[in-house]
């Protein structure tokens, strides 16, 4: 029994003796892994292996989203809190950013707005946060122009993002003509999901079922090869479209 002890802790050691080699860390790994299988092995596990694996990715992901239902306001009150003892553009960012996570865009929009009046006037990610606010509070006409500003300044600025919120604002203020030819756009260039999804929520709600047939179908076949961890971060604009496909027509 003691010898298949003994074998038992070397194999692990060369598991990962291997995982030394493929993943490129320092050959010095070896010598302790073979020196000392046991505790070498307990040692690279916790330093090397688990930060690393999807385990550890998956554990820190639950305890986020635990300590967020738990306490779902406490990123606020820090933020606020932070901004209250030093009114910073910075802290006023993060408080910004805290207020629209926990659902408040206008406030958020204000304080974005407050940023762009100081040094920090011409960020453009700041700009391209304040339209997302702005957006989020069903102010377009403002969110277009700031996604324009941003577009004018720098064309390669975050393209698909700021051609997709664009074309929401525009299609919000009722410009739709103009949103139409944004969408056609991002899927042209890009191709991607979040550019069909949204193109189809933009003709679902606007009478035009040959385009939503057209862009569902596609998305359809997309979604039939996503991975769980693909359906989870889609899973907000998978059920914006589910919603925009139950409700038909309306104007947003």
């Amino acid at each position: 029994m003691p010898f298949v002890g003994v074998g038992l802790h070397v194999l692990i050691a060369l598991f990962f003796a291997i995982h030394v080699v493929r993943s490129g860390q320092p050959i010095y790994w070896l010598f302790i892994l073979f020196s000392f299988p046991l505790l070498g092995s307990i040692v690279y596990f916790i330093v090397i292996y688990l930060p690393n694996s999807r385990l550890h990715t998956g554990a820190r992901k639950a305890v986020a989203v635990a300590a967020r239902a738990l306490d779902p306001t406490r990123e606020l009150r820090e933020a606020r809190a932070a901004f209250d003892f030093t009114p910073t553009a910075q802290n006023q960012m993060r408080l910004a950013a805290a207020l629209l996570a926990a659902g408040s865009p206008q406030e958020a929009a204000a304080n974005y707005e407050a940023c762009l009046k100081g040094p920090f006037a011409a960020d453009l990610e700041i700009k391209f946060c304040a339209a997302n606010a702005h957006l989020l509070s069903g102010e377009f006409a403002r969110s277009a122009a700031l996604l324009q500003e941003v577009r004018a300044a720098d064309p390669a600025f975050r393209a698909e993002p700021v051609h997709l919120l664009l074309a929401r604002a525009l299609a919000g203020a009722g410009r739709n003509d103009e949103a139409r030819a944004e969408f056609e756009a991002a899927q042209g260039r890009f191709g991607s999901f979040e550019a069909r999804a949204e193109y189809a929520v933009w003709a679902y709600r606007n009478s035009d079922p040959a385009t939503a047939q057209r862009l569902q179908a596609e998305i359809d076949e997309i979604m039939q090869r996503w991975s769980p961890h693909n359906r989870e971060l889609n899973a907000p604009l998978v059920r914006r479209l589910q919603a925009a496909r139950d409700a038909g027509p309306a104007r947003s």
